[in-house]
């Protein structure tokens, strides 16, 4: 099975050691995806809605540059930095996946990153 290497300047730059997203087998994985704004690289928001949507915008970002949508989402995974925010990130969850969401697992990070209150990865299906 081959696989593709998926980056866009629309999200942030990844870290040293992984890519945005790979693209195989009809399926594109979404590397977990902090709220960073991408031109800036800084963390964009300061509350759990806030940062949450940031973080959905860079997965919706990399997944058009692979041919997807978040429409297409099939498995999400949200880390968050403290388990008090999960009302507020369901609240942010619900605009974007308001019927027929993906599967979903919520864990909760286990270190502290400063500001940081949310990370998401996603799978979404995809053509090709």
């Amino acid at each position: 099975m081959s696989r593709v290497i998926i980056h866009t300047d629309d999200a942030p730059k990844s870290l040293a050691g992984y890519s945005q997203a790979v693209k195989a087998g009809g399926l594109i994985f979404v590397s977990g995806q902090g709220p960073f704004d991408p031109k800036t690289g800084e963390v964009a928001g300061a509350t759990i809605q806030e940062q949450t949507a940031q973080c959905l915008r860079n997965i919706e970002a990399i997944l058009h540059a692979a041919g997807s949508s978040l429409e297409k989402a099939v498995s999400a995974t949200w880390i968050l930095g403290e388990e008090t925010d999960f009302a507020g990130m369901n609240e942010e969850y619900a605009k974007v996946f308001a019927t027929e969401p993906p599967a979903r697992a919520v864990t909760k990070l286990g270190v502290n990153l400063p500001n940081l209150l949310v990370s998401i990865m996603m799978t979404a299906h995809v053509e090709g």
